[in-house]
């Protein structure tokens, strides 16, 4: 019976290909029509049964001496798509690639990848998958290696790569370049970029696609180290880099700052006789605003307009945000003037760089003016602009504009425009509709982050829903393992904000005995609710024990123990923490000023308190601009003689200042810029 199936399947085979030569002159709709005459059904499965008559039927009718035929991309990806087996679909494919001048296409690779993968599964080895090639005649060789190497390249299956290779050595063949060069990018795809290098040092006859290779992906893991390294053995194969090559070094080295490199591959390319493209020199600019170095950026600008090349939209970017990053608004505006009048106005790109830069500088008027002017510029605001406009409205605070100016406005939504739509929410004081936000989210099928359990466990806490807000971190926490400390102290904040501080800080020591992440931030915060608490001994207490975990305390924290200290009217915890202050170098902020102000005024015989005040105004750690404002110039005055008198105007002293309002507001900008 098994005997009797054969022969059936070996009759069939042979009228499959006995048809193949009309197949190829066809069209595709033809072939199509022919395949379907055949009864095939009997191949549906990818494994042929090969005889000795079945390998001499493949043997006779992929003889390309015997088939004279003309094979084109269109009829071969066509066939192939009509073959009734994989295996027969990657003999054919064989088989065409070594007919004299005919080449595969990408739309056949792509192809043959789903093919191939097929077929893994089914054979799952390389091994496998040649010896049934060669059980249907096909005559293994190098090239049948090469092309398998590419398509498990193509098709990313680099375990199967380094199989192939394998199974070639076992064949005797020995890997040419183009496998070497196989190696080495698989190698850096799989995080290996060790194995790349020794690959690398093993090329007998590297080509330029060797380097090329190596110079990309060393550039795109930032290993300036190799990169010189490579780039010296490149030219000393008589090799030099295509501009694109040039650029995507400049790029890397401008990128981690590291203007010296980036100075010697432009001289290397003025060497070569390359022309500075209008891409380097914004490269170039990139990289001295990164090191803030903008006098040199301005000049390079004014350099590149005298050498005949003319600045594009990309390099007035660059600049722009490079001088408003730095707080030089009015250079920043001169540039943007110098580009609109000559004939360049503000892209998408550019406008959402203003919007983001101005509000950062806090100038928010001219952010907001810079989105209302998108609509006469004819320009879409996208998911980036819309961002930057809430945190312009929220960080100024004006949450009523927020309406007037995107009503009619379509934006794609997606998590960025929901998450920062629920920080709204939460800051213009409506946190029921952040809670109701984030159920319309989870309906819509957003996956949450981060951000996303931020926003709504502020919400939560905001609107006094104190054990929906603890339920629902329990199943952060539960659900999404591996949460930074940013999770924690959002929560802990908003019980702490909600007067909440016993479960505050049970939650705190829970996160403690259960060993998650926790950073300075969390600490400070905790601090600040053990002393708005009154547990003055146990804040002091998680203060030690913070540093003794190896987290060093930051402004925050220096800030809210004086000002913790002050409310416990503690004289000798206020002077050792502003002799910590001022050998840490930290700086008052303005509110503790404020209270550390209010308690001189009602205290007496503080000496050594005042020299520390005074010793912290001289080293800077008190602003000018602050000591001005809470004092006359002649007090200001007295502060800096060292006589150890001072007088403080009690202008302040009726204002009923305590820790528990210190900085709270200011919390979740800073949690944020960390978290």
């Amino acid at each position: 019976m098994k005997c009797l199936v054969c022969r059936k399947n070996q009759t069939l085979m042979e009228k499959v290909w006995r048809f193949r030569l009309c197949f190829l002159h066809r069209g595709p709709n033809q072939i199509i029509r022919a395949l379907r005459m055949l009864p095939i059904c009997h191949f549906s499965s990818p494994k042929v049964c090969p005889t000795n008559k079945t390998k001499k039927i493949f043997r006779e009718n992929l003889d390309p001496e015997r088939s004279k035929c003309t094979l084109t991309h269109q009829n071969v990806h066509s066939t192939l798509l009509n073959c009734p087996s994989d295996l027969i679909a990657l003999r054919f494919f064989l088989w065409c690639a070594q007919q004299p001048n005919f080449f595969h296409n990408r739309i056949v690779f792509d192809h043959m990848v789903g093919v191939i993968k097929r077929m893994m599964e089914r054979y799952k080895t390389v091994k496998s998958v040649v010896r049934e090639l060669a059980s249907v005649g096909c005559v293994i060789k190098s090239q049948t290696f090469l092309l398998l190497l590419r398509i498990y390249w193509r098709g990313r299956m680099y375990e199967m790569v380094f199989e192939a290779i394998e199974q070639m050595g076992a064949y005797g063949f020995t890997p040419n370049t183009f496998v070497r060069n196989v190696i080495i990018d698989v190698s850096f795809k799989i995080g290996r970029g060790d194995l790349a290098i020794k690959s690398l040092k093993e090329t007998q006859v590297p080509n330029f696609v060797t380097f090329n290779i190596m110079l990309c992906n060393l550039c795109k893991f930032n290993d300036l180290f190799h990169i010189g390294d490579v780039l010296r053995m490149m030219l000393r194969w008589g090799y030099h880099p295509k501009v694109e090559t040039f650029e995507m070094l400049l790029n890397c080295f401008c990128k981690m700052g590291n203007i010296v490199e980036a100075h010697q591959v432009l001289g290397l390319m003025i060497t070569l006789g390359v022309s500075m493209s209008v891409n380097v020199w914004s490269m170039l600019i990139h990289g001295f605003c990164r090191l803030q170095r903008l006098d040199v950026a301005g000049k390079l600008l004014d350099k590149m307009v005298e050498t005949g090349s003319s600045p594009n939209i990309v390099t007035y970017t660059t600049l722009i945000r490079g001088f408003l990053k730095s707080h030089m608004v009015h250079d920043a505006f001169n540039v943007l003037s110098i580009m609109e009048s000559k004939g360049d106005a503000p892209d998408l790109v550019l406008c959402n760089v203003l919007i983001d830069s101005l509000t950062k500088v806090g100038r928010y008027n001219d952010a907001i003016d810079v989105f209302v002017g998108m609509r006469s510029r004819k320009l879409s605001p996208d998911s980036y602009t819309f961002c930057s406009l809430l945190s312009a409205i929220c960080s100024s605070r004006r949450f009523s504009l927020f309406p007037k100016l995107v009503c009619g406005l379509e934006i794609e939504a997606d998590l960025l425009v929901c998450n920062s739509l629920l920080s709204y929410f939460c800051k213009s004081g409506f946190p029921a509709l952040a809670v109701k936000f984030y159920k319309v989210m989870l309906d819509r099928g957003f996956t949450a982050d981060k951000y996303t359990f931020v926003g709504l466990l502020s919400g939560l806490c905001k609107a006094r829903r104190v054990d929906q807000a603890v339920d629902v971190y329990h199943g952060i926490v539960m659900n999404y393992p591996g949460q930074d400390a940013h999770i924690h102290t959002v929560l802990i904040d908003g019980l702490i904000k909600v007067r909440k501080f016993d479960r505050a800080i049970s939650i705190f020591k829970k996160v403690v005995a259960e060993r998650y992440a926790l950073d300075v931030v969390a600490y400070a915060v905790t601090i600040r609710g053990l002393f708005m608490g009154g547990r003055t001994e146990e804040a002091c207490s998680l203060y030690r024990q913070m540093k003794e975990v190896g987290l060093t305390p930051n402004e925050y924290t220096y800030n809210v123990m004086v000002s913790g200290f002050v409310k416990e009217r503690d004289l000798n915890m206020v002077n050792l923490m502003l002799q910590e202050m001022i050998e840490a170098k930290v700086r008052l902020s303005y509110n503790t000023v404020l209270r550390l102000s209010k308690f001189l005024c009602r205290s007496y015989h503080l000496i050594s308190v005042i020299d520390l005040w005074i010793e912290m105004r001289n080293l800077g750690l008190i602003s000018g601009e602050v000591m001005h404002e809470l004092f006359p110039d002649e007090v200001v005055e007295g502060v800096k003689g060292d006589d150890g008198h001072i007088t403080f105007s009690d202008a302040y002293s009726e204002t009923d200042l305590h820790v528990e309002t210190s900085g709270s507001e200011d919390f979740c900008d800073v949690a944020a810029s960390i978290g």
